[in-house]
């Protein structure tokens, strides 16, 4: 994370969150073109001295502004469906983590592993060390690898909450008694944060969420000091 505050979009971490900047540049892209043809043509019409009161339907243009919203439409449709099929796959996850909401604090389960389960609460102003992010450094990270699948099974323990990294283009709802998945798959290591993104309770804006990606080998290593705990 290199701006939390910045505007627009945090830089990518991943090839989704990637999809998702160049899908929002191809929907602005087509919005501005829409909107300087209404304004050049409103212009044009106002500024124009030429009227037929004996005009009072034209089937080519209304055959024309009917066909050309409907192409816009499918540019803008076909990108958007992919995206949304591919924001649900989970393709041979090799880590299965479980991430669990609860009133203010995020839980993590490494589920392919015994004994390897951890609470990550926000780190007090107060215990912040010098070029650490206030409200969103969590006692805990979230370690896992880069550039490998990672399925993360969403869920809570009392009310809803939302897992959401906006750097890996993820944000998924944890609901208490249900079970939903998504996909991570990091380009690069570092330290990427997120908070809860729905309204929770009075501390909602108090429970971040810190990720730690690394490569195998430091991840292996971690790995195992965790299980000899």
């Amino acid at each position: 994370m290199t701006q939390w505050g910045q505007m627009g979009f945090q830089d990518a971490n991943s090839p989704l969150m990637e999809q998702l900047i160049f899908f929002h540049d191809h929907t602005m892209f087509i919005l501005i073109i829409i909107l300087t043809s209404v304004l050049y043509i409103t212009i044009l019409l106002m500024t124009n001295k030429f009227s037929s009161l004996l005009i009072s339907e034209s089937q080519k243009i209304e055959t024309i502004w009917t066909i050309i919203p409907s192409i816009i439409l499918l540019f803008l449709a076909l990108p958007s469906l992919k995206l949304l099929y591919l924001l649900d796959e989970s393709i041979n996850p090799l880590l299965t983590i479980k991430a669990s909401g609860h009133q203010w604090y995020w839980s993590y389960e490494y589920s392919d592993f015994m004994n390897i389960e951890f609470d990550a609460y926000m780190t007090p102003s107060t215990d912040l060390n010098e070029g650490d992010y206030r409200l969103l450094e969590t006692d805990h990270h979230l370690i896992i690898p880069m550039k490998t699948n990672t399925r993360m099974i969403i869920s809570s323990s009392d009310v809803i909450h939302s897992w959401a990294v906006p750097s890996l283009g993820v944000k998924v709802d944890a609901i208490p008694g249900r079970l939903n998945q998504l996909n991570l798959y990091s380009n690069r290591p570092g330290l990427f944060y997120g908070q809860c993104s729905e309204i929770c309770g009075a501390n909602h804006s108090f429970m971040p969420i810190t990720i730690e990606i690394i490569n195998m080998n430091s991840f292996n290593s971690w790995l195992m000091s965790m299980m000899n705990l």
